[in-house]
């Protein structure tokens, strides 16, 4: 599905990534975790195209995406929901979702009620501004966003941020139908362990700007040892 090979970016004239490698299979859940400053962040922007690479390669279902403009990017089927949600606060829930599927022609526009069924918040305030939704409701929405373009794979950046531990617990609820029901592949940067540890199925560690281990998340619950060196928890 996704495989990063030996990619190097830099970010405010700084080198962040210095050779990344990693694959992300076909139907998984991927986390990647890390400290702050370790280059999360600018690994999620390189592989969609908003920040440029200096080298090396992001396949896509075979496809290397490197140089690709973020629109092209999202077009053969990878969403994105960066940190920090980036939702249209003085827009409603359904301006906002309408927004998931403005690239596509008008007559494929309609949004997928299926939607809905995972997040029956917002068809419930599908007119509300969602400005007034708290911080975890305005995750849902980003999510439910990035859904109804029906992508294959979904980026999250630090999607439990700032969220009562409650949403989170469903959010991860979520996204685990979504991954099971339709078949999206996830790849999410988390530091939330709970959360990486009850919805992937695999964890990469990332540490200056490279990947530094990897672990699936059955071995993780019963031996924290990465968690605590890479994490200094």
């Amino acid at each position: 599905m996704l495989e990063v090979k030996n990619l190097r970016a830099s970010y405010g004239g700084s080198l962040v990534l210095q050779g990344v490698d990693m694959a992300v299979p076909k139907g998984h859940i991927v986390a990647i975790m890390g400290r702050n400053g370790m280059g999360k962040t600018t690994l999620m922007r390189s592989m969609v195209g908003l920040i440029r690479s200096l080298s090396g390669q992001v396949l896509f279902d075979g496809e290397d995406i490197i140089g690709l403009a973020p629109h092209r990017i999202s077009n053969l089927g990878i969403s994105y929901v960066p940190q920090g949600k980036e939702i249209f606060q003085s827009f409603t829930v359904l301006e906002n979702l309408r927004l998931g599927v403005v690239k596509f022609q008008k007559k494929d526009r309609a949004l997928p009620q299926e939607i809905f069924h995972y997040f029956p918040i917002l068809e419930e305030r599908s007119n509300q501004k969602a400005g007034s939704f708290s911080g975890g409701e305005q995750q849902m929405l980003a999510i439910a966003r990035a859904l109804v373009s029906n992508p294959k794979l979904l980026l999250l950046d630090e999607p439990s941020e700032g969220i009562q531990p409650s949403i989170v617990k469903e959010i991860g609820e979520i996204l685990i139908k979504i991954n099971r029901e339709k078949g999206v592949t996830i790849l999410l940067v988390e530091q939330n362990v709970d959360l990486v540890l009850d919805i992937s199925n695999e964890c990469f560690f990332i540490e200056k700007g490279m990947i530094v281990n990897r672990s699936t998340t059955d071995h993780l619950r019963k031996d924290d040892t990465l968690i605590n060196q890479y994490l200094s928890l």
